[in-house]
Formats: structure tokens, C-alpha cells, sequence
């Protein structure tokens, strides 16, 4: 049985299947994909933000293109910064670099750099923090213009509370003189995927990998959705029995072996009987950032050219905006467009509680006031509310997250993947991989194909 149906989950369920064995897969919502699907709203087609599929694991991505066939498409990377009234290119280019930042802040830029160089030749710097790692790799001064902005608009919290480990990771191998380099020789920046200038992208949105991965799964087994976890009985290190609820109706559902994608601390909270004390303390201290998309349609065929926008000052409430049909002309009606803006937040602030229509018009607003459209080519909207869309990654994450790992590698026919079951920073592809990898630990534990079944539902 496979707890969650985002791409972790439906492609432990594709493996499975494939192999033919019997599985179930459950989902508390209504769609599969989690933070990886596509809503469709009168015609227009978005993803809750922009995701691009890249990947160094040619396995993965030939298993990828193998789902989508002919729905596969490259898109050109075109990002820009907007900050301070100004526009960046993302990558750096030398124009922007040294005519959009002036002369003057670029030399501070690159002195900063080089004098950050020098003091960590001179001693080792401790890495606690993003603000500690950002530093050490760019400069104070590349720091205060650009990451401490936006990342604590990204996660809520300082940088000095953030974990270095996620922004090490989310732009592995970039340093200030990757990007200058990348600037003036794109084949510099070929491995580092921050500076990628391509990515995979579905025709019909990154939904479509889910949904081929859902079609596999049904061709011969049950992807359930609404359905969610309420108890997770274990004896003995090994999991009895998964207590779901779909609607009003309550059920049990049994399986030789269980995989799960759901938040780390829903899984831990579902246990009966529940884990030690210390364990749920640990899982206290973690915390997940939510999501809020506001899309807006325009009666126009376009209104920019790029893939992303990123928009690191507090002025502006949202923190990315992305236009779909740059991504792909079939994602949005013949001469009309529409415009995706991510506001990231908590549950119970101020954003998540906003009415739609005060999103609506606070994304319109600024979208006006930048210039990118006018109220009256509003045509339509729709928002979107993310629970629990990616985990909190505070500085002393690690230590907590892995003691709730190490207890629930205890159980015997457990599994644990994707980014929220984890508590990892998981790409698409590693999200993917991490799936991939408890079935075939599946498959190599228990070789023999079992009948092709129906999972057994009692109700209770």
C-alpha cells in the first residue's frame, strides 16, 4: 500500500505495477501530483509555480520521457530579477551585471567578493545558516542586495535561522565566479543546474507526469483519492493495518508492505499506538511553509517572454510569477494568457486567510503597477490554497528530522519517500528516485510476483 499520490508515491506505484505486483495507492486529495499538478480553470491550464523537470540521472529522465512520448517539449530558460525598480537577467550577463547594478555596486560586488576569498583562505568558516553559506560563497554584499530578501520572504523566517543546507543544495556548485563565467561562456554553467538553460516540460503542464503515472497504475491496480490516513496500526515494528477515511465512510486496508509520501509528521501522528515521547517531540519542532497561487487571465496573447520572475523585495506580498503559455502555447486559450503568482506563507496569516477576491485584486494591483497588464484585460482568476507545500528547513532541522527517520526505519515493511515524507529538499527527479527505490527494495526482498488482486477493504 502507498500512502500519498505525489510523484514519489505514484512512481513507487508505477515500478510496482509494472512488475506486477498488486498496490493500492491512497490520497487525501482530489487530484494526484501534490505540489506537481495541473489545475485546469475555464480552459487555462497552471501549476501551482513553475516546475521545471532537469535531471543529471538519465535513467529518470528517460523514464520521464518514456510517460510523456510525444508530450515532451525543451523549453528555453528565460528568467529575470525584478528588483528595485530594475530588471536582472538570471543568469548573470555581463550587460546586466555591469550596467543594470551600475558600476559602482557591481566593483563592491566582485571586491566583496574576492576580499570574502581571502578570509576564508585565512580560516575555515563555520556553515550553520543560508546567511552563513551565501556569504561565504558570494559576499556580504551580494547577500544584502538579493538572498536575504528574498529567502526570508520565501521561508518566513531570518537567514540566520535558515539552514545552509537548503540553499547549498538548491543552487549546488554555483559560486559568484560560476555565474560571471556562465555569463560571458554558457558552457561553464552546463552541470550546474541553477544555470541550466533548458528544461523538460510536459505539453499539457508537469501534471501530465502524474497523470501517465496514474493511468499505469490503474491499468492493472487503485489510485484512491479524498481518501486520508487516520490510523496507522503497528505491533512489534511492523505495520497491522491503515485506518482511511473517504467522505463520511471509515475503512481498513491491509498490505504486506507500506509505502509512504505523506508529511513526515501527519505519518507520525497517525501511529497507534503512538511513538515515544521524545520521537513526537522531535517531530514538534518540525514545521512546513505553505503556498498560495493566485492566477489571473489576460485577454491578450501574451504579456512577457520569460519562464520566471523572481521579486525578492517585501513591497511586493508575492514572491514569483510565471506565465504558462511560455512554458507551452496549449496551456492557456488561442490569444489569451495568464499570469501566476506565488505567495508563500503560513497557515493563519494574514495571506492564507485573504479572501480570494483580496488576492485577486492585490495580484492584479501590483501586476498593474509593475506594467505588465491593466485591470481591464482581467478576465478571470483563480487561487489556489497549498497546505504543508515544502518543509521548513531551520538550522537545527536536520538533527530533529533524522530522529523521526531513524525510529521509523525501525519498521519492517515501511518505506519512506518524497520531499514532505522525508523532510528532504527533493527535486521532481529526486522525489522520483527516492519512490523508485523503496519498490525495487521491494522487489529485490520479495522477487516473486504475487496474483494481481483488489487490496482488502473491511468496513469498520
Amino acid at each position: 500500500m502507498i500512502l500519498g499520490a505525489g510523484l514519489a508515491g505514484l512512481a513507487a506505484g508505477c515500478v510496482l505495477t509494472r512488475a506486477g505486483r498488486s498496490v493500492t495507492v491512497v490520497e487525501g486529495g482530489s487530484a494526484v501530483g501534490g505540489l506537481s499538478r495541473t489545475i485546469d480553470h475555464d480552459g487555462f491550464r497552471f501549476d501551482l509555480g513553475g516546475h521545471r523537470f532537469i535531471t543529471k540521472d538519465r535513467a529518470i529522465e528517460d523514464f520521464v520521457r518514456g510517460l510523456l512520448r510525444d508530450d515532451c517539449l525543451v523549453v528555453p530558460r528565460t528568467s529575470q530579477i525584478h528588483m528595485r525598480g530594475r530588471y536582472f537577467d538570471y543568469p548573470l550577463t555581463p550587460a546586466n551585471a555591469v550596467f543594470g547594478m551600475g558600476l559602482s555596486t557591481t566593483a563592491r560586488i566582485i571586491a566583496d567578493y574576492l576580499a570574502q576569498n581571502v578570509r576564508n583562505a585565512l580560516r575555515r568558516p563555520s556553515l550553520v545558516s543560508l546567511e552563513d553559506w551565501v556569504v561565504n560563497r558570494f559576499g556580504r554584499t551580494m547577500f544584502d542586495l538579493y538572498f536575504r530578501e528574498y529567502s526570508e520572504k520565501v521561508w518566513g523566517i531570518g537567514c540566520g535561522d535558515i539552514s545552509e543546507e537548503w540553499v547549498a543544495r538548491r543552487i549546488e556548485g554555483l559560486s559568484l565566479w560560476a555565474a560571471i563565467k556562465n555569463a560571458f561562456t554558457k558552457r561553464s554553467g552546463r552541470d550546474i543546474n541553477t544555470l541550466a538553460d533548458a528544461f523538460l516540460y510536459p505539453a499539457g503542464g508537469i501534471g501530465m507526469i502524474a497523470d501517465r503515472l496514474r493511468d499505469e497504475i490503474e491499468a492493472r491496480n487503485a489510485v484512491r483519492t479524498d481518501t486520508r490516513v487516520c490510523r496507522v496500526d503497528h505491533d512489534d515494528f511492523t505495520i497491522t493495518n491503515v485506518m482511511l477515511r473517504n467522505g463520511s465512510d471509515l475503512y481498513n486496508a491491509a498490505g504486506a508492505d507500506y509505502i509512504s509520501s505523506i508529511p513526515l509528521t501527519t505519518l507520525l501522528s497517525s501511529l497507534h499506538p503512538a511513538a515515544p515521547e521524545e520521537i513526537r517531540q522531535a517531530a514538534a519542532q518540525l514545521a512546513y511553509r505553505d503556498l498560495v497561487v493566485s492566477t489571473v487571465m489576460i485577454d491578450r496573447d501574451r504579456v512577457t517572454d520569460l519562464t520566471w520572475m523572481y521579486l525578492p523585495e517585501q513591497a511586493i506580498p508575492f514572491g514569483r510569477i510565471h506565465e504558462p503559455k511560455n512554458w507551452s502555447s496549449a496551456m492557456a486559450p488561442a490569444g489569451k494568457t495568464h499570469i501566476v503568482a506565488e505567495y508563500f506563507c503560513f497557515q493563519g496569516d494574514g495571506i492564507w486567510n485573504a479572501s480570494d477576491e483580496e488576492l485577486t485584486a492585490g495580484t492584479v494591483k501590483h501586476l498593474s503597477r509593475m506594467g505588465f497588464i491593466t485591470e481591464r484585460e482581467v478576465i478571470g482568476s483563480c487561487v489556489v490554497r497549498v497546505p504543508r507545500a515544502y518543509p521548513l528547513f531551520t538550522v537545527n532541522y536536520r538533527k530533529y528530522a533524522d530522529k523521526v527517520l531513524d525510529y521509523l526505519g525501525r519498521f519492517r515493511n515501511l518505506h519512506v519517500i518524497g520531499r514532505g515524507g522525508m523532510f528532504r529538499y527533493h527535486n521532481m527527479d529526486h522525489a522520483m528516485e527516492s519512490g523508485i527505490a523503496a519498490a525495487n527494495d521491494i522487489l529485490r526482498i520479495s522477487p516473486a510476483p504475487e496474483p494481481v488482486r483488489e487490496p482488502l477493504f473491511a468496513g469498520v
